[in-house]
């Protein structure tokens, strides 16, 4: 990989909880070393029969994609919108990728891309390696590649509940959501290589755990989930965890998977 510098500078759960029971799982507890956390709007683009495709690269997301970002998660989570509203949706959700991935201090947000068409390892870059623009690699690339799929991952702990009298944010538990794949280049694998990639990234943070949240109503996002090591979480009666705000009649499953060191 080769890169030409700019020069250019930018700064951009301990507490138990159980198991939800499905059809294919038993109840289970999680140890109380671990924090709690609560979507990942994955449901849409779950791969049932994945067959991982060589010719896709997961990497973490550049100011070049930003269009197709939102092109794909409007497409996916968003199919009925004729023009204009689906150009106004578009632009509505680059303005909040660009504008929205300001963090807290000491907390991570990243946007990842599996895109096909190019690798790193072929790609010539002009930018530099500290340049970062909200949730957003800052360098360009002459031969990008298509994005064929996204997922975001962070450590801000929106929708994990909060820690004691005080309601301090949680830590060490990454959340995974917005992943979304493109219609034709579903059921090959790309949803497993963009979580998987999350999970190293999470790691890289530090994080014991990372979590998301599934839509109940599409159960093949279910097993997806499940065959990478999710586990489905109760939320304790009366408890008000927060969640992502969608459909009023859309119901969540709250999913956490520990990571190994």
């Amino acid at each position: 990989m080769r890169t030409v510098a700019l020069g250019i500078s930018l700064t951009s759960l301990s507490v138990n909880f159980n198991n939800t029971p499905t059809p294919t799982s038993s109840p289970c507890r999680f140890p109380s070393h671990l924090s709690r956390s609560g979507i990942c709007k994955a449901s849409q683009v779950a791969e049932l029969f994945p067959t991982l495709s060589p010719e896709i690269v997961v990497r973490e997301a550049r100011l070049e994609d930003c269009w197709e970002v939102a092109e794909t998660h409007c497409s996916s989570f968003f199919p009925e919108y004729s023009f204009p509203l689906d150009f106004v949706l578009r632009i509505d959700r680059l303005l909040a990728m660009v504008m929205g991935f300001s963090v807290p201090n000491g907390c991570q947000r990243t946007c990842l891309v599996a895109v096909t068409g190019s690798s790193d390892e072929d790609t010539f870059f002009i930018g530099s390696e500290d340049l970062k623009i909200g949730g957003f690699d800052g360098k360009f690339s002459l031969n990008k590649g298509y994005v064929t799929g996204i997922l975001t991952v962070d450590t801000v702990a929106d929708f994990l509940p909060r820690k004691g009298p005080l309601r301090n944010r949680r830590t060490g538990v990454a959340y995974v959501s917005n992943v979304a794949v493109r219609d034709r280049y579903r059921r090959k694998g790309i949803a497993k290589k963009l979580i998987v990639k999350a999970e190293a990234l999470a790691k890289s943070w530090e994080c014991r755990a990372i979590a998301l949240h599934c839509d109940l109503n599409n159960p093949g996002a279910v097993n997806l989930y499940k065959g990478q090591g999710f586990k489905s979480i109760k939320v304790p009666e009366g408890a008000k965890w927060p969640q992502p705000k969608t459909a009023p009649d859309v119901q969540f499953n709250f999913m956490m998977k520990i990571l190994n060191a």
